[in-house]
């Protein structure tokens, strides 16, 4: 009889709602966060001694108080929001409800795990995306006030080093323009800031993704950012029963929109965006090179999709290439021991076991699938290092 805990966690309160497996009401309450609200509704959970507690938004809101019920050592499954739905209704009492129903009638929700390591990259990962969005809102700034100080402005691209050759001749002339100018430099310095601080963030999640056994960085198109994110995100990659779920879970799976005769599908806005555009960064840092991945996009351009439909079929292609480069790096870490050799292969199909079947044009899983992908050349070539460059290579 586990009894499922439902909870609706806000900064400074939690609501919880208690249900058994018949889905009765057996217990309500709303805690404060603090230490003595958090023991109140550890104690109240408690009076079940077969129970899981189900947190909406482990990885937004709910992070906090999921991650002190962990290391309290209390069994957490993550519901997302949009399993929790209260029909329009929108009360603490309400989503409550409502979360500890989507557990109990939702299956294989994802167990959360508070590893330290996943933890770290996770909030480093952040951070990086933060100093990426603060770099380009700067350069914005600064592009805006070089346009009424040079005629005809900056380049596109601008670097502080280029910006400060470009100030360098200038004389204002006005009160106004001195302060334009001041105003300039001020910006100049909070960019060269802001590089140094992402240099430092790079170097430190290169270093802690490459002490975790992760060979993601040899991928083409993922850097130490990616790498951490795809690592803090995913967790542990089994938990996918195959690359079908985990494509699912990450939004490349397309939605099937059939209707009658008529086969289509159509663009999945659900799954994991973060992840998503791990996955879109990739693609377009592929198809900027020659590189196998557009290789694989010229040819479903040939075989006439459209640019975007392309993009999307290369998505999906990169989805099995990191989620088979994940399992085998798990397998590294598992099989490297005391005197033992770590050993695995990176070969994989990206094809089902008829070769018509393109993995791109497949829609999210259904029940069936096996525990680990199947294996062929086909999706060899895209996961090649990036600094292999042979024409072989490229014709494989």
């Amino acid at each position: 009889m586990t009894v499922i805990i439902g909870m609706d966690p806000h900064k400074r309160s939690a609501t919880i709602e208690a249900l058994d497996p018949t889905g009765k009401v057996l217990a309500t309450g709303r805690y404060t966060t603090d230490n003595a609200g958090y023991a109140e509704m550890l104690t109240a959970g408690k009076q079940f001694p077969d129970r899981v507690w189900a947190v909406e938004g482990c990885n937004g809101i709910g992070r906090h108080l999921a991650h002190r019920l962990v290391h309290d050592g209390e069994a957490v499954i993550d519901v997302p929001a949009k399993l929790a739905t209260g029909n329009g209704r929108k009360t603490d009492p309400v989503d409550a409800h409502s979360v500890a129903l989507a557990a109990l009638r939702a299956p294989n929700l994802r167990r959360v795990e508070a590893d330290p390591e996943l933890v770290a990259l996770g909030m480093l990962a952040d951070r990086r995306d933060e100093l990426g969005r603060s770099r380009t809102e700067t350069v914005c700034r600064l592009h805006r006030l070089l346009l009424e100080l040079i005629p005809g402005g900056a380049k596109t691209f601008l670097s502080a080093r280029q910006a400060r050759e470009l100030i360098a001749a200038i004389t204002p002339s006005d009160a106004a323009a001195r302060v334009r100018l001041r105003l300039v430099v001020e910006l100049i310095e909070d960019l060269e800031t802001i590089d140094r601080k992402t240099k430092a963030a790079d170097k430190e999640l290169r270093q802690l993704v490459t002490e975790r056994g992760s060979t993601l960085m040899e991928l083409h198109g993922i850097g130490p950012s990616s790498a951490a994110r795809l690592l803090a995100d995913t967790g542990d990659i089994r938990r996918f029963r195959d690359r079908d779920r985990f494509a699912s879970w990450n939004g490349t799976a397309p939605l099937d929109a059939s209707s009658g005769d008529q086969q289509r599908h159509r663009l999945s806005r659900a799954g994991n965006r973060k992840i998503n555009r791990v996955l879109h960064i990739m693609a377009i840092v592929q198809l900027r090179n020659r590189t196998p991945g557009r290789v694989y996009y010229d040819g479903r351009r040939a075989s006439g999709k459209t640019s975007m439909e392309a993009v999307r079929a290369l998505k999906r292609r990169l989805s099995n290439v990191i989620c088979t480069r994940m399992l085998a790096d798990q397998r590294c870490r598992e099989w490297a021991g005391p005197g033992g050799q770590p050993g695995t292969t990176l070969d994989s199909s990206a094809t089902g076991s008829n070769p018509h079947t393109d993995p791109s044009d497949k829609p999210h899983p259904g029940r069936g699938g096996s525990d680990r992908p199947s294996r062929g050349p086909a999706e060899r070539t895209l996961m090649a290092p990036l600094y292999v460059k042979t024409s072989a290579w490229m014709r494989g």
